[in-house]
């Protein structure tokens, strides 16, 4: 969330960022409903104000002026309460806007309307090909028993799966290996509740935006799409120090998401399933525009590592402004090179939101000179499975239809090739 003074000083700015973002906000609306917040507001000070010093008055009135002053007590209380309640009319069309501005998007990101538009900076690895005719991780993950699709529809329904024998356990391998490198570059390991209360997707920015691609109780609780959701929520509410930055997280759990929008993209195999594992990196650093740039490019480099260590080839690409969140000041995509496809599929996103997200779950500390400030979040996937396992049994199968284990995944999973 911006902040209303930055956005009435910056109303130009704010409508670009909606424009480049392709978010549809009435922001001359905003401000016209703060003025009249602000000058109801400003008004009810005045009569309360009145209002105590009448009150005071009537303490040492005499019976006959204590009597006025009654009166005009009760036509103040009375006037209080007529603007107490249209204040709370125009609160929540002013919070309703409010929640949808979005952030101000980082000078280097390109203009463009969707995920086509985004532009790759990076590749790393040959895009594989094969001495024979491959086949796709569905073929492959069946045929080696790694998966059952027909099992997981008859009892999830559609993009229903069961990972099963070798399949499982490549998974639980990634999970080892992804707990241990990430660690060891200084991430604190956190498991986290995947029923989270509503305000903490809007703390993060998925509400209301995405509400249509999250699932709710009956209690109307969601279940998270992201181990971001609870890992921001950890600290909502609280002052922190100074000296406790940077705090790294490397959130783990299960993850749901409707696809709503997604009906007949990737209907078959394990690209687009409704829950999954994921784990995450997540930093809140201090205020400082440099701070966020830096663990920006450090978090996407870390998972650029990790995938460079398994052996998949991929690029980088920056995100462009369609296909950026509400929050996101700038993102980068990790896409994996999947060989029955012929393209790159994303594995990976990182981003950094400077206090937009802070605001939200007001999570401050206290700067070296004492001053209250908000402090800045990033996070970035590290690994999510099944997805992961797409491009890992596709890159890696061999001429007799067995799939090679990644070296650095063999002491995890105990054998060098599946099937």
């Amino acid at each position: 969330m911006l902040d209303i003074k930055f956005i009435r000083e910056n109303a130009d700015l704010v409508k670009e960022a909606a424009r480049k973002k392709k978010i549809k906000i009435d922001i001359d609306r905003l401000l016209v409903v703060d003025d009249e917040r602000r000058a109801i507001m400003g008004a009810a000070e005045g009569k309360k104000a009145e209002q105590n010093k009448v009150s005071e008055g009537i303490q040492n009135a005499d019976p006959t002026r204590r009597e006025a002053l009654i009166a005009e007590m009760q036509v103040l209380k009375a006037t209080i309460a007529t603007d107490e309640e249209k204040l709370k009319g125009v609160m929540e069309e002013w919070h309703a806007l409010m929640l949808q501005v979005p952030n101000i998007p980082d000078m280097s990101v390109p203009d463009g309307d969707s995920d086509a538009d985004n532009i790759e900076i990076k590749t790393w690895g040959e895009q594989t090909q094969f001495p024979f005719t491959p086949l796709d991780h569905t073929e492959l993950m069946t045929r080696h028993k790694m998966v059952d699709f027909e099992r997981g529809t008859k009892v999830h329904g559609f993009r229903g799966y069961y990972l099963m024998g070798d399949g499982a356990r490549l998974s639980w391998a990634i999970w080892n290996y992804a707990n241990e490198f990430f660690q060891a570059k200084g991430f604190d390991p956190l498991l986290v509740p995947s029923i989270v209360r509503k305000s903490n997707l809007y703390g993060t920015g998925h509400l209301p935006n995405d509400a249509d691609d999250v699932y709710r109780t009956q209690d109307d609780d969601y279940l998270i799409g992201t181990s971001e959701v609870p890992t921001m929520g950890f600290f909502s509410d609280e002052v922190l120090e100074a000296s406790q930055f940077p705090i790294k997280f490397l959130a783990f759990s299960p993850c749901y998401r409707r696809e709503a929008g997604s009906h007949g993209k990737d209907t078959k195999g394990l690209i687009r399933v409704h829950e999954f594992f994921k784990v995450e990196q997540v930093v809140l650093c201090e205020a400082s525009h440099e701070e966020s740039v830096k663990w920006h490019e450090t978090i996407n480099r870390n998972t650029e590592e990790f995938i460079e260590s398994l052996g998949v080839p991929y690029r980088t690409v920056l995100n462009c402004g369609g296909d950026l969140g509400q929050g996101q000041v700038k993102k980068y995509d990790i896409e994996l090179w999947v060989p029955g496809e012929q393209k790159y599929r994303e594995i990976s996103s990182a981003s950094y939101f400077h206090d937009f997200q802070t605001r939200r779950f007001n999570i401050r500390y206290r700067d070296e000179g004492g001053k209250m400030r908000y402090a800045h979040s990033l996070n970035c996937t590290a690994i999510p499975t099944p997805r992961i396992l797409v491009s890992l049994v596709e890159n890696f199968q061999q001429a007799d239809g067995t799939v090679r284990v990644p070296e650095v995944l063999q002491k995890y999973i105990g054998k060098a090739q599946l099937g």
